[in-house]
């Protein structure tokens, strides 16, 4: 593996899914599925959101709840919310920024404090034949 490569490696964290009420949501998905692990509703200031993971094996769910009238994820959910983004960790925050928008990825929030008091940030992708545009990046923590 070259410099670079070891700069980019990345791996799926968590799907981001914005609703109205996390404890409304966590009642139903608790009805169909027992997670390993559900974490308390945090409020991330940065976002204006209050997130919970849910974890199942090695994959995370986020719930994500707007916070204020100014919330980023308001308008997503009035227009009817659920699957918002796809997180993927990084070992890299700013090389993987950087590659990502030399290829036509929009920054659209950049590095911020995020969840577990890692940095974040948020591309867009504009990835018409798949349908999916946004993408969250986080630090790997070290460990």
């Amino acid at each position: 593996m070259n410099k670079n490569q070891a700069k980019n490696k990345m791996k799926i964290h968590h799907i981001g899914i914005v609703v109205n009420n996390i404890q409304d949501s966590l009642g139903e998905f608790s009805k169909f599925i027992k997670f390993d692990e559900t974490t308390i509703p945090t409020l991330i200031g940065s976002q204006k959101v209050n997130v919970c993971f849910m974890k199942l094996g090695e994959l995370r769910i986020e719930l994500i709840e707007p916070v204020g009238n100014d919330s980023p994820v308001l308008n997503f959910l009035e227009k009817g919310g659920g699957f918002n983004h796809i997180c993927f960790e990084v070992e890299n925050l700013s090389y993987t920024i950087d590659e990502m928008t030399k290829k036509g990825g929009r920054l659209i929030v950049s590095p911020v404090e995020g969840f577990d008091g890692r940095q974040i940030a948020f591309i867009f992708l504009n990835m018409k034949k798949t349908n999916f545009n946004l993408i969250e990046l986080v630090e790997m923590k070290n460990d």
